[in-house]
């Protein structure tokens, strides 16, 4: 996608309850019901393992061109980028660029991707491991003829994890491609309730302005859901009608707005996804006019 047809788009991840309800059926039907929301984005899950064909894709990708839609792809979960068993990191690099087949093939470009946990390491070891990991990703990549596809590291909701802000953007620092996966979700989550008003979701804001200094901090990636969290962080994604969950959209539509930033928001509420993205599109819209 070039610089000069990119915009804020909203989507989902995954298929809502609705896809069925409205009476489509297979995976090729996914353009046609985002379309059908108006909505212009898609991340397609293959968090259990790349199991799309490239010809379905294909298919997928010319169905999704017509109507304007961008697809992306969430990468398999057992990516770990700082795992202690060597050849287990290592086949992390090959997870990725199954990935970015499939996205290619989608017609899409960015890989979205959990970098792994801490396990029995320190915070620094694990994210030592993972920049190791991800120096040799973006070479394999490139020695793959990927080089055009974007790796999108993503903050996480549990405390155990890699994936603080800070953890992200220092992934973020070994390549320019690279580019933030911001789950304000899981962020909320994992600083127990840290997101509380606008200008916690600006410092964030801020924060990527600071440490990419690119466009990557106009047009990162969003994951955003209302989630329930415990001592440990992350429980479980809920939907916008679950108002006790945080943390809540409209400051962060304001403040997209208000900045001219360009990611791609995509919902991942819990069977709500197109209804909870529809909604998040209205507040960007209204604040625009506002």
């Amino acid at each position: 996608m070039s610089g000069t047809d990119w915009k804020i788009r909203f989507g989902t991840a995954g298929e809502s309850d609705s896809f069925a309800a409205q009476g489509y059926k297979t995976s090729l039907d996914i353009p046609a019901y985002t379309a059908g929301m108006g909505l212009d984005a898609f991340e397609y899950q293959c968090g259990h393992g790349v199991r799309l064909g490239v010809e379905k894709a294909g298919k997928m990708a010319a169905a999704a061109r017509e109507r304007g839609i961008l697809f992306s792809v969430h990468a398999p979960y057992y990516i770990s980028m700082s795992s202690l068993e060597e050849e287990k990191r290592l086949n992390s690099i090959h997870y990725l660029l199954q990935s970015c087949e499939v996205c290619r093939a989608l017609g899409g470009r960015r890989v979205i991707f959990h970098s792994g946990s801490c396990g029995k390491q320190s915070r620094e070891a694990a994210l030592e491991k993972a920049l190791d990991t991800m120096r040799r990703a973006v070479e394999a990549l490139d020695e793959a003829g990927y080089g055009d596809m974007t790796l999108c590291p993503e903050t996480m909701g549990k405390i155990g994890q890699l994936g603080t802000l800070e953890e992200v953007l220092a992934l973020c620092g070994v390549d320019k491609r690279i580019t933030p996966c911001i789950d304000f979700g899981h962020l909320n989550a994992r600083t127990l309730g840290g997101i509380q008003t606008k200008a916690d979701y600006a410092a964030i804001l801020d924060r990527l302005g600071e440490a990419l200094g690119d466009e990557r901090a106009a047009r990162f990636h969003v994951h955003f859901s209302r989630i329930e969290y415990s001592a440990g962080g992350e429980k479980r994604h809920w939907t916008f009608a679950e108002t006790q969950f945080g943390p809540e959209p409209e400051p962060l539509m304001e403040l997209l707005a208000q900045r001219g930033l360009e990611p791609v928001v995509i919902c991942e509420s819990a069977g709500t996804q197109a209804e909870d993205a529809q909604t998040m599109q209205a507040l960007y819209r209204a604040a625009l006019k506002g």
